[in-house]
């Protein structure tokens, strides 16, 4: 669930042009160029990084669907 809110936050963030000062940022401190795809893949690591956590911590709740 994190990886999704965390994508979710995102790209609500990119309506505010903060993908753009992310690239650039991330172009000045490591001399590297990325793409809005690599500004996405971060929002993924983070969220999958904090699910990872929860399910360590065994909190982490699996909602099952009956079909």
């Amino acid at each position: 669930m994190a990886i999704l809110t965390f994508l979710l936050i995102g790209w609500v963030l990119s309506w505010f042009k903060f993908q753009h000062l992310f690239i650039k940022a991330f172009k000045e401190l490591f001399k590297l160029e990325i793409t809005s795809a690599s500004y996405y893949f971060v929002f993924f690591c983070i969220g999958l990084f904090g699910d990872l956590v929860l399910f360590i911590q065994g909190s982490y709740e699996v909602i099952l669907i009956d079909g």
